[in-house]
């Protein structure tokens, strides 16, 4: 299971074997400079103590006096006597051929005035490999401190090490002398070390990024059963009543040692504290139902009985005064809507203690055409309009409590929309995402609509457009809650959709494949169709 941070971030295992990467690949490169420039030091070092050598060489050929046979040939004869015409044109100073000059060796001599006398680099045959003009302007801009300076001088011979010193010749006359050895052993080196560490290095982070991502899973796996804990406890139907909370983290994932096991055991206290509050607002809940389905059954005879004696009171044929006439009606009146309360209250209880609701099949285009009917009877200022399929529409469950749903919405709309709105009820057949047949009813006005604040609690028990509490103006509240419980105890689901001119309520209940298709009759599109639609 992967736990993924919010705004879709990544998850914390891809963030662990990340960091490790991302820390070996910062080890990796400081290994390497610190590799790569000790190597180059020490190897810079090493070079200018040979360069040392080679100018002490150097010093010692130029102060010998001419003709003592540095530049011979392999049978002593002097260069210049000699038949190797190489030795004989050899174009670089005398002490590049002095014993122990390597393959290489860069020797210039630089006259008193700054002009190169002889300038070459020792080949491997011994013979002198002249340096072109810019090469030797390059050397001659080399001071002369005795120090090791680094030039490029281009070319096939690359980069040198050189050192210039000034010497006085056997005659007498200042001259500079500047000897240099290759740097290309030394950038070899470094090259050669240089793969070596960044082969290691790759092959390491392949390593880090394999055996850290299969560590890092691993360790993880008390915490992704944490998780699969909290998420199974979020998928239980909490929402529908139930307030068991079987699901614990493993006691394996508990150790108070470890910090999964901290984040287990405070999850496993908290699923205890959550579970014994839905024990106690489950038993706090029955018995209200109880007491309300008491409540509303004691209520059903004295209010039968208070009806019973006003209606006989009115048939009677003795003389009544005008005011106790209207009082004894007032009192039936109420009596009939405090019957009305009584029994959507029990309703409601019925449908709370989860009692198995009738299953028979209804017909939802005739409930709907006779629903509607009695709507425009109830309320001939407003402008009602129906929509019905060319196919029967026809769902399982309790008709009666189906009717009740279609009678409250449509009630709710005359009631709450001055007259002349226009009311649309309309019905269709369709399929949901598992392709099985669905009822779609809708009630759409183009009244006022519902205020925001009121509209995310719109099917909760007693709640009201306003604070009123009168037959005409106000209401009980009790009718989109009853819609609610009733579509969802026939399994389906019931929405709102509100905006100044235009309020849609949506109620889905499953359906009845269509067997026939279904000609409606003129009843149910005469004056009901007098308006335009929504």
């Amino acid at each position: 299971m992967k736990l993924r941070t919010r705004g879709g971030r990544s998850t914390l295992r891809r963030r662990l074997v990340l960091l490790s990467i991302a820390l070996t690949v910062s080890i990796s490169i400081v290994i390497g400079l610190v590799s790569v420039l000790s190597l180059r030091i020490f190897l810079e070092e090493r070079l200018d103590g040979q360069l040392t050598s080679a100018v002490r060489r150097s010093r010692d050929a130029a102060d010998r006096p001419p003709g003592n046979g540095l530049i011979t040939s392999t049978d002593g004869v002097p260069a210049m006597l000699s038949s190797d015409p190489r030795r004989r044109n050899f174009p670089g100073p005398a002490f590049l051929n002095a014993p122990g000059q390597g393959e290489a060796t860069l020797g210039v001599e630089i006259s008193a005035g700054g002009g190169v006398v002889r300038a070459a680099v020792l080949g491997s045959t011994g013979s002198g490999i002249p340096l072109t003009a810019q090469q030797k302007e390059v050397v001659s801009a080399v001071p002369a401190d005795r120090l090791p300076h680094t030039v490029d001088l281009g070319g096939d011979l690359g980069r040198y090490r050189v050192l210039a010193q000034p010497v006085t010749d056997p005659d007498g006359e200042q001259m500079v002398l500047v000897t240099g050895l290759p740097l290309s052993s030394v950038q070899a080196a470094i090259w050669r070390l240089t793969a070596v560490v960044t082969g290691v290095s790759v092959f390491g982070l392949l390593t880090v990024a394999v055996l850290g991502g299969l560590i890092v899973r691993r360790t993880l796996r008390p915490l992704n059963r944490v998780a699969q804990v909290a998420s199974g406890v979020t998928e239980l139907p909490l929402h529908q009543g139930q307030t068991d909370l079987p699901v614990r983290v493993p006691e394996a994932d508990t150790d108070p040692a470890t910090e999964v096991g901290q984040v287990g055991a405070a999850l496993n206290t908290l699923l205890g504290h959550v579970d014994s509050a839905l024990q106690a607002r489950n038993a706090a809940d029955a018995r209200m139902r109880r007491f309300v389905a008491d409540a509303s059954h004691e209520l059903r005879t004295p209010l039968a009985s208070i009806r019973g004696y006003a209606e006989l009171t009115r048939r009677t044929r003795a003389e009544v005064p005008p005011e106790v006439a209207h009082a004894l009606s007032r009192v039936e009146s109420e009596a009939i809507r405090m019957s009305g309360l009584v029994e959507e209250l029990l309703l409601l209880a019925r449908l709370d203690g989860g009692r198995e609701i009738e299953r028979e099949p209804v017909d939802l285009t005739d409930l709907l055409v006779n629903t509607i009917s009695d709507a425009h009877a109830a309320g001939p200022e407003h402008r009602w309009q129906l929509d019905l399929p060319e196919v029967p529409v026809v769902a399982t469950g309790d008709e009666s409590q189906l009717h009740q749903v279609v009678v409250n919405l449509l009630g709710n709309a005359r009631v709450h929309t001055p007259p002349g709105t226009t009311v649309k009820a309309a019905l269709r057949l369709l399929t949901d995402q598992h392709g099985r047949p669905e009822a779609l009813f809708t009630v759409t006005d183009n009244g006022p609509g519902i205020a925001p604040d009121l509209l995310p609690e719109v099917f909760e028990r007693f709640a009201r457009g306003d604070n009123s509490r009168s037959r005409t103006a106000g209401s009980t509240g009790l009718g989109l809650s009853i819609v609610s419980a009733v579509v969802s105890a026939h399994g389906g689901t019931v929405d709102v959709t509100s905006q100044p001119g235009r309020t849609c309520f949506s109620v889905r209940l499953p359906a009845e494949p269509p067997e026939e298709l279904f000609e409606p009759e003129d009843a149910s599109a005469d004056v009901y169709e007098s308006a335009p639609p929504l």
